[in-house]
C-alpha cells in the first residue's frame, strides 16, 4: 500500500496497486506506473502499473484459457457466484465508496448512493443467469424440427469511463460472467482503484481466476492498449461506455474483426417543462439530473426547455435551489457538489460559458471556480436566454453548467429537441396523458423519463440511439443478449404416418 494514502480502509487489503493477470496481483512488464490523483486537492495519492500493447496479449491468452472452462459451468453455479459477490461489496460497502470520493471528487453521500445502485446489477444478473433460453420449433417441412441454442459469446473486453466506475463495471462484468464469458476490464486511468477493489471481491466470491482480469494504464497508452484489445483475435466482445468520437473509433477497431460491439456513448439530453407541470418536482428532478456527479454523466440534462409562460417562475425557482448548494471535498459531509474529475472539465466549462455570454446568454449564478477551494473545482452555473446558436445546444456539457431555454408550443420543443445528432435521453415534465403518449412516440431518444428525472435501474434496458451508440445494458432478456452467441440446430425426426 503506498504510505502517501491521505485515507483509512477498514479492510486494506482491498486496496490495490496492481493489475489482476489470471488471479494473481501483477506490474507491467516495463516496471512503469502512473500516479493516481485526489481531484478535490489534486493530491498524488497512490499509483497503478502502465500496462502497454506488450502486456496485452498476456491477459487475452488468460481470459481465453480460463473461458474454455467457465463457459461449461452450471448457471445456478455462476449465480451463486454472484450473489456472493453481491453480498461483498454490501459489506465492503463504505471503503469502495471511499475510493469512488478520492478517486472521483464525489461527495461520499453520491459514492453510496453509486454503490447501492451498482448492487442492484449483481443482484439483477444473478437471476438472469438461469434464465438464458433457447427454441425448438416445427418448421413448414413436418418432419424436421428447428432448434435454437444459446451459447457465451467468448473473451469479451469492457472499456469504462471514470464517472461511474463502480455502476459500470458491476453492469458489464455481472452480465458477461452470468452469461458464461470471461472480461477483461480496461478502466479509466482516474478511476482503477475502485475497479481493482471490485475485483479483489469477485475472486472472494469464487470467480475463477482468468474469468475477471483488470488491465491499467495510463492517458498516454490508452488508445494503443484499447486498440490491441479490440482487435485481438481472441476477443469476441467489447463493450465500451464514453464520448461518440471515441466510441466511432472503437467501432472501427471492432470491425475489423467483426466483433460484437455495445455502444453507450455520450448525450445532449432535452428536459422540456411544460406550463401544465408540477413545477416543484420538475425542479427537484432537474436538481439531481444536473448537479450530481458535478454534472459529469451522460444522462444528465443538456438543454432544459421551459414554456414561455412558466419560464419566469420556474428559474427563479431553480436558481433558489441551486444557490443552496454547497461545494467542497467529498469527505466533508455538508458537501452537496464535489470536484470534477479532471481539469478538462473547467477548460470546456469556461469555453461553453464564455460562448454562450458572447451570443446574449445571461449568467444567473455561478460561472467561475471557487476561489478557496484547491481542487477541480467549479460553481454550479445557470445561464438564462440560450439560443441554438451556442455551443451548449450543440456539444455535451460533461459539467456544472444549466442552459435555460424558451418554448412556446409542443410541435416547437419537440422539434428542437430532436434537433441533435444524439439521442441518448429525453425527459419531459406534463400533467397531459395525451401529451405523454405522443411524447414518449416522438422524442428521438431511446430512453424517455416521463415527470422524472431517473430512470436508471438494473431490471430497465439501457441505451440510446442516434450517434449516442447502440445494444443495451440492463434489463429483462437483451442486455445478457449482448453476451450470447445464439446457434441453429436442425434435426429429421420420424413422424407418425397419414392415416
Amino acid at each position: 500500500m503506498a504510505k502517501h494514502v491521505p485515507f483509512n480502509l477498514d479492510n486494506l487489503a482491498l486496496l490495490h496497486e496492481h493489475s489482476l493477470l489470471d488471479g494473481k496481483w501483477v506490474h507491467s512488464r516495463s516496471g512503469k506506473s502512473f500516479d493516481i490523483e485526489d481531484p478535490g486537492s489534486r493530491q498524488v495519492f497512490a499509483s497503478c502499473p502502465t500496462n502497454t500493447v506488450q502486456d496485452v496479449d498476456d491477459y487475452v491468452r488468460a481470459s481465453q484459457e480460463a473461458f474454455l472452462i467457465y463457459r461449461s459451468v452450471n448457471p445456478r453455479q455462476r449465480a451463486q457466484i454472484l450473489l456472493k459477490w453481491h453480498g461483498l461489496i454490501a459489506n465492503a460497502r463504505s471503503d469502495i465508496a471511499k475510493l469512488v470520493v478520492y478517486e472521483t471528487g464525489k461527495p461520499m453521500a453520491e459514492a453510496l448512493g453509486e454503490v447501492d445502485y451498482a448492487l442492484g446489477f449483481a443482484w439483477w444478473f444473478a437471476g438472469e443467469a438461469e434464465r438464458v433460453r433457447g427454441s425448438i420449433a416445427i418448421p413448414s417441412v413436418s418432419n424436421r424440427r428447428t432448434i435454437v441454442v444459446k451459447q457465451p459469446i467468448g473473451v469479451c473486453v469492457a472499456l469504462v469511463p471514470w464517472n461511474f466506475p463502480v455502476a459500470m463495471i458491476i453492469r458489464k462484468v455481472a452480465a458477461a460472467l452470468a452469461a458464461g464469458c470471461t472480461i477483461i476490464v480496461k478502466p479509466s486511468p482516474e478511476t482503477p482503484l475502485s475497479v481493482l477493489a471490485l475485483a479483489d471481491l469477485a475472486i472472494r466470491a469464487g470467480v475463477p481466476p482468468g474469468v475477471f482480469n483488470v488491465i491499467t494504464t495510463d492517458h498516454y497508452h490508452t488508445p494503443i492498449v484499447s486498440e490491441a484489445l479490440c482487435k485481438h483475435p481472441h476477443v469476441r466482445k467489447v463493450t465500451f461506455t464514453g464520448s461518440t468520437a471515441v466510441g466511432k473509433l472503437i467501432a472501427k477497431h471492432c470491425s475489423e474483426g467483426l466483433k460484437k460491439v455495445t455502444m453507450e456513448l455520450g448525450g445532449n439530453c432535452p428536459f422540456i417543462v411544460f406550463e401544465d407541470a408540477d413545477l416543484k418536482q420538475a425542479v427537484d428532478a432537474l436538481m439531481i439530473l444536473k448537479w450530481r456527479t458535478a454534472g459529469q454523466a451522460c444522462t444528465h440534462a443538456n438543454r432544459v426547455y421551459i414554456q414561455s409562460t412558466v419560464y419566469d417562475k420556474f428559474s427563479a425557482m431553480m436558481l433558489e435551489a441551486t444557490k443552496r448548494l454547497r461545494v467542497g471535498h467529498g469527505t466533508d459531509p455538508t458537501t452537496t457538489m464535489g470536484a470534477l474529475t479532471t481539469p478538462r472539465g473547467i477548460e470546456k466549462l469556461e469555453r461553453h460559458i464564455f460562448d454562450a455570454v458572447a451570443k446574449g446568454g445571461k449568467v444567473l449564478c455561478g460561472g467561475k471556480q471557487p476561489k478557496n477551494l484547491d481542487g477541480f473545482f467549479f460553481e454550479p452555473t445557470i445561464i438564462a436566454d440560450m439560443t441554438a446558436s451556442m455551443l451548449t445546444t450543440q456539444e455535451e456539457i460533461f459539467g456544472p453548467l444549466l442552459g435555460l431555454y424558451r418554448f412556446d408550443t409542443e410541435e416547437e420543443v419537440v422539434e428542437r429537441a430532436n434537433e441533435t445528432s444524439m439521442g441518448l435521453a429525453s425527459y419531459f415534465f406534463t400533467r397531459d396523458v395525451h401529451r405523454t403518449w405522443r411524447l414518449l412516440e416522438s422524442l428521438e431518444a431511446g430512453m424517455i423519463g416521463m415527470n422524472t428525472g431517473n430512470s436508471s435501474a438494473a431490471e430497465s434496458p439501457f441505451g440510446g440511439i442516434k450517434e449516442s451508440g447502440y445494444g443495451k445494458e440492463a434489463g429483462k432478456d437483451v442486455a445478457i443478449e449482448e453476451y450470447l452467441i445464439a446457434k441453429t440446430g436442425t434435426l429429421t425426426v420420424e413422424v407418425p404416418s397419414k392415416l
